[in-house]
């Protein structure tokens, strides 16, 4: 809950911000770090595997509860039950070992429907909810998304110039939101600023693009991967947050010109 004096910063800021709702939480003081989340993909893993672990703890105990149950209405129901979630379980982490390989060997061991899309956003989703326990949430899912990222951009697909969309936020400061704009200008790819995730989802709606390049704070952006990359591919790029969420946020420019190359250079 937040305090007093708490609240009467937040309604000082929201005079010249308007929060989204993945930081309704926030209670108006300084961001970590600077509001700078950077966090190495292994961090991701890590908290993936104890994500995993504590999924297939609650399957088993579950299973081991309603053990009775099953067994009355067939005597063998217990036992196929458990060997179904121990197969199961087998299979998830034969599944995490092959993304680890995937993204640190040198080869893509997974198809695409079993990486970037799928149960890795499934993963991301949940490890979100258990790094938020930790208070770790927007450091993981920074990695999360490098990981994402990752593995995206090896698989060498290529669009037309006007088949990429970019999509950004309100909240960039003008001299990012302008060295934005210039990349886009050079490689004539269109810009669309979203003021909400809806907005941003009609977009792609309406402009059918074959791919996306969006720009985002790591919380909207987890949310807006698991949303789209399971249709068309997607890169992502999270900013730095300097002045709190919602309010002149940074970017890596010259990385934001690599995922836009990467898309519409060398058809």
């Amino acid at each position: 809950m937040l305090t007093n004096g708490a609240r009467a910063n937040l309604i000082r800021i929201e005079v010249d911000r308007r929060l989204g709702h993945e930081w309704d939480e926030w209670d108006g003081q300084a961001l970590p770090g600077g509001g700078n989340f950077a966090s190495p993909p292994g961090r991701f893993f890590r908290y993936a595997a104890l994500t995993l672990a504590v999924v297939a703890a609650v399957v088993f105990l579950a299973a081991y509860l309603l053990d009775p149950r099953l067994g009355v209405l067939w005597a063998p129901l217990p036992t196929v039950v458990m060997l179904g979630v121990s197969g199961l379980t087998v299979l998830a982490w034969l599944w995490f070992g092959l993304l680890l390989a995937s993204f640190y060997g040198p080869a893509l061991l997974l198809p695409e429907r079993l990486a970037e899309r799928g149960p890795f956003l499934a993963l991301m989703r949940w490890t979100s909810q258990v790094a938020r326990r930790f208070g770790a949430r927007d450091w993981v899912e920074h990695a999360a998304v490098e990981v994402f990222n990752g593995l995206a951009a090896r698989r060498g697909r290529k669009v037309g110039k006007g088949e990429l969309l970019v999509l950004v936020p309100r909240c960039l400061a003008k001299d990012a939101l302008d060295g934005i704009l210039e990349v886009a200008g050079r490689y004539e790819v269109p810009v669309f600023v979203a003021t909400r995730g809806q907005l941003a989802r009609r977009a792609i709606r309406e402009r059918r693009p074959r791919a996306v390049v969006a720009v985002a704070c790591e919380r909207d952006m987890v949310s807006g991967i698991h949303d789209v990359a399971a249709k068309i591919p997607v890169l992502g790029l999270t900013m730095r947050l300097p002045s709190g969420p919602c309010k002149d946020a940074s970017v890596d420019v010259a990385k934001f010109e690599s995922w836009v190359r990467s898309f519409v250079e060398a058809r």
